[in-house]
C-alpha cells in the first residue's frame, strides 16, 4: 500500500489550502482514509476523517473551516482547509485502514507534506 500526497505549502493566516492523497494497492476494501497532523513538538493528532460510507469527523479545532472528502473510484482523499490560523501549521500526513487483499486489516501513512500559515 502507498500513499501519496501533495498540496502542502505556504499561506498567510485567513488563507486557504487544498491537500490531496492518492492511495495504492492490492487490496480489498479501503476502509477509513483521514488526515492527522503534528506541529513542531508535538504529537501526531487526529484533523479528520472520512469513512467508506462517507461519514466523517472533524477535531474541533478544525470544524467548520476545514472540509475533508473522498472520491472512491479514484482512492483519493482530500482536505480543503479554509480560514487558516498559524496554529494550524504542521506537517499533515495522510493515512488510509485497509481490508487486505486476504482479509486482514491494516494501515498505512503517507509521507507528510508541509503546511505552514504565517501570521
Amino acid at each position: 500500500v502507498q500513499l501519496q500526497a501533495s498540496g502542502g505549502g505556504w499561506v498567510q493566516a485567513g488563507g486557504s489550502l487544498r491537500l490531496s492523497c492518492v492511495a495504492s494497492g492490492s487490496i480489498r476494501k479501503w476502509n477509513v482514509m483521514g488526515w492527522y497532523r503534528q506541529a513542531l513538538g508535538k504529537q501526531r493528532e487526529l484533523v479528520a476523517i472520512v469513512t467508506s460510507s462517507g461519514r466523517t469527523n472533524y477535531a474541533d479545532a478544525v470544524k467548520g473551516r476545514f472540509t475533508i472528502s473522498r472520491d472512491n473510484a479514484k482512492n483519493t482523499v482530500g482536505l480543503q482547509m479554509n480560514s487558516l490560523k498559524p496554529e494550524d501549521t504542521g506537517v499533515y500526513y495522510c493515512n488510509v485502514e485497509y481490508t487486505g487483499s486476504s482479509g486482514f486489516l491494516g494501515a498505512s501513512w503517507g509521507q507528510g507534506t508541509l503546511v505552514t500559515v504565517s501570521s
